[in-house]
């Protein structure tokens, strides 16, 4: 990795609360409050930013998929920054919960691995079978959706990312369980972590947000406020980053282990 300053990457976290099954409202809100914060070089939106945790994608316009990201490249475009959030994807008669990470120069796109069986997720939509990694201005991210952070073995740091990023329908009341899984992640994967959870509420919970980011050693660097629209900024320090793995390299010493 770059040890150089100029790779520091400055991120927002935009904590909304979304309009339920409204990608056409959601979109215009977002735009509205990306238009009025301080630029970043990256805006971390929640899961199904769109339409909130909707357990029917067959009633969803089927081209709003393309509306969606059609819409994030153009964003990219006007404030010279990159955007990832999950949708609802639509792909030969299968749904799956999609996250997208889009810049000026690329698109690259994770399926949600481990579907939320108690939400009947898993009756719905397909499950992703692929790690993936995201660079932009010289920071690898690992992008996971909500329920895989209930999952270390899936998320362990192979020293091929600086930091995963989580965006999520969290509700409030297995909100402890996101605030402490946030910070063993980054500590066991000697990396930053950046929790993107909505707030508001939808059919089935409500969400307090909780947004943060985490640094490798545990410790909150920016959140949003609780049970309000919010945002967070902090930044990916790499020169740091690279000097504390190189001074205490614990994830030399991590088991070795095949994920199926």
């Amino acid at each position: 990795m770059n040890s150089d300053k100029d790779n520091d990457l400055t991120f927002s976290i935009l904590q909304t609360d979304i309009i339920w099954c409204n990608p056409e409202k959601n979109r215009a809100h977002i735009e509205e409050l990306i238009d009025a914060s301080p630029h970043s070089d990256l805006f971390v939106l929640p899961e199904m930013f769109t339409t909130g945790f909707c357990m029917a994608p067959q009633q969803i316009n089927h081209a709003e998929q393309k509306e969606t990201v059609t819409w994030m490249q153009e964003l990219c475009r006007k404030y010279h920054c990159a955007i990832t959030g999950s949708i609802i994807a639509n792909e030969e008669k299968r749904f799956y919960n999609r996250c997208f990470f889009i810049h000026e120069e690329d698109t690259v796109t994770y399926d949600k691995r481990h579907l939320f069986s108690y939400g009947s997720e898993d009756k719905v939509y397909t499950p992703g079978n692929k790690r993936v990694i995201a660079e932009f201005k010289g920071v690898r991210f690992l992008l996971q959706i909500c329920y895989d952070l209930r999952f270390p073995v899936f998320s362990r740091n192979k020293e091929d990312y600086d930091a995963i990023i989580y965006v999520a329908n969290w509700p409030v009341t297995r909100i402890n369980v996101w605030n402490t899984l946030l910070s063993a992640r980054a500590m066991e994967n000697q990396c930053y972590v950046i929790g993107a959870n909505r707030t508001g509420s939808d059919p089935c919970a409500t969400y307090n947000g909780s947004s943060r980011c985490i640094d490798p050693y545990g410790r909150i660097l920016a959140s949003c406020t609780d049970y309000a629209e919010s945002s967070c900024s902090a930044t990916i320090q790499t020169a740091t980053l690279k000097a504390f793995r190189d001074k205490f390299p614990a994830l030399k010493d991590a088991d070795k282990f095949i994920c199926e």
